[in-house]
């Protein structure tokens, strides 16, 4: 056997058994092979910097008042809230009245395709692919498909038809 097969056949030994052990020397030493930590204390110190201009601060804000800004601050909350004698044959007011009021920002869809049970709808925003109780962009839910002379439409729970472009 030539001398330069025995010198790769020695290294490929020499390998192998490294990769045999090195696994079981690192699993038992791990301290020596672990990451190092990022902060060794408990607590870190920021560096010493000079302080920020803040522009505009609510008084409310100010841990330090002086009494003539705790004199000037106003600490009444107001709001504009309808009076009970402005109006008095309306009663008072019905909290489901403005439930079928569509979300600001929320624009009209088209029904595009109809396939295995799925939409295919379009807004102004893009394109979607809803089922049957899936929420539109109206905020309607979808309660049916229907095919009317050979084309789909798609019924909302507020009763809109929408027909297949």
């Amino acid at each position: 056997m030539p001398l330069f097969d025995k010198f790769l056949a020695a290294i490929g030994l020499a390998m192998a058994a490294f990769a045999t052990f090195f696994p079981w020397y690192a699993f038992l030493h791990q301290d020596e092979f672990s990451m190092p930590r990022l902060w060794q204390g408990t607590t870190r110190d920021l560096p010493e910097s000079p302080g920020r201009d803040v522009p505009s601060v609510s008084p409310l804000a100010m841990a330090d008042m002086d009494s003539d800004t705790a004199a000037a601050v106003d600490r009444l909350t107001t709001a504009t809230v309808p009076g009970l004698g402005d109006a008095p044959d309306h009663g008072p007011p019905d909290p489901e009245a403005g439930m079928d009021q569509p979300l600001p920002g929320q624009s009209e869809f088209r029904l595009m395709h109809v396939v295995n049970g799925r939409a295919l709808i379009e807004d102004a925003s893009g394109l979607y692919i809803v089922r049957v109780g899936s929420i539109l962009p109206d905020n309607s839910r979808l309660a049916t498909f229907q095919e009317r002379n050979g084309r789909w439409v798609m019924i909302t729970s507020r009763g809109e038809i929408y027909e297949e472009q």
